[in-house]
């Protein structure tokens, strides 16, 4: 399963539009320019985890309901067979498959995220993102460059890291190949 931007961005501006909130009030609680808030609204660009979260926080809806318009049902139990999993793909190429979009009232949001090996983004500063809450990723294959505010640790796998999500973090795949890694962003 997959979602569709424009799909999406029609859910986010019902939403917005149900709950009477402007397009300044959802830009200071995303931290985006408004332009960039209606040109996400409006499909033109895809949305970040971060921006999806803060989305589905300020609704107080499940990040799952804005991805494929379904309230998810689940409270005992939830299997994703291997390969499966809500398929999310992300900024420059990562790919995100959500865990346990099927369970309801869910306390984290786990994914396994495949962030793409680019030589270009080897020299570069990593682009830092913020949302409400802790994460922690556990590699399972390739090596990972993680910046935290101005520190920059290199995980290979096994490695694990924790962290408070609130403050500036972002990552890139290194070592000259994919990076496959569990993430679990929990809620606060």
């Amino acid at each position: 399963m997959e979602y569709v931007i424009e799909q999406v961005a029609q859910r986010i501006q019902f939403m917005r539009e149900i709950m009477e909130f402007t397009y300044e009030e959802m830009a200071e609680h995303l931290h985006v320019s408004v332009e960039e808030y209606i040109a996400a609204e409006e499909g033109r660009m895809d949305f970040s985890f971060t921006f999806l979260y803060k989305c589905a926080e300020k609704f107080g809806i499940d990040i799952t309901e804005l991805m494929i318009g379904e309230t998810p049902k689940l409270d005992f139990y939830s299997i994703i067979r291997s390969g499966k999993g809500l398929k999310v793909k992300r900024r420059s190429g990562f790919e995100y498959r959500h865990l346990a979009y099927l369970f309801k009232n869910k306390i984290a949001e786990p994914f396994l995220v495949t962030a793409p090996y680019s030589e270009e983004e080897q020299d570069q500063p990593i682009h830092l993102s913020t949302h409400e809450g802790q994460e922690m990723d556990y590699i399972l294959s390739g090596q990972l460059k993680c910046c935290f505010e101005d520190n920059i640790e290199i995980l290979g796998p096994g490695d694990c890291v924790y962290y408070d999500s609130s403050r500036g973090h972002g990552m890139i795949a290194t070592g000259g190949e994919d990076c496959v890694f569990i993430a679990i962003v929990m809620k606060e």
